[in-house]
């Protein structure tokens, strides 16, 4: 896909991750002038788990509320405080998960809401959602990775 056809999907608000590689579309955000970050929700199993990655993608205060509304106010704040805009690529989303299915649905609708309120303010909120199937089911056994990646001692 060429450049241009990535800043077009970046003006419309949402980019179509499976026409366009994570790299090209950060780049072409940048280009554009947005602030670029990549929400990993590779680990999370739930919503709370996919706004912790949002806060820390992001670097939100510590007050960040936990639910949608508190997405909602951060990431509107957010964009405002950006000169042109904000591009968020979520990554590995695992919406085929049952416990996230839902709540896939309902943070992109979040993030189309953004997108307004953007074309409203002047500014441009463009985000990817790479969505993946469902987590692999644990080994017996084996205790999984800690959602922030470290060992455990």
């Amino acid at each position: 896909m060429s450049p241009a056809q990535i800043k077009k999907m970046l003006t419309q608000g949402v980019v179509d991750a499976q026409a366009v590689s994570e790299q090209d579309a950060l780049a072409a955000a940048t280009e554009a002038g947005l602030a670029a970050f990549v929400v990993d929700c590779d680990r999370a199993r739930n919503r709370s788990a996919v706004l912790r990655a949002v806060v820390k993608a992001i670097d939100y205060p510590e007050y960040f509320g936990g639910n949608l509304d508190a997405l909602y106010d951060g990431l509107c704040d957010t964009l405002t405080d950006q000169k042109e805009g904000l591009f968020l690529w979520f990554r590995h989303l695992h919406s085929g998960d049952p416990a996230l299915a839902e709540d896939a649905r309902a943070i992109q609708a979040v993030c189309d809401d953004v997108v307004e309120f953007g074309q409203n303010n002047e500014r441009c909120f463009a985000y990817a959602i790479q969505h993946a199937g469902a987590h692999p089911d644990p080994e017996p056994g084996v205790d999984p990775t800690p959602y922030s990646g470290r060992e455990e001692a």
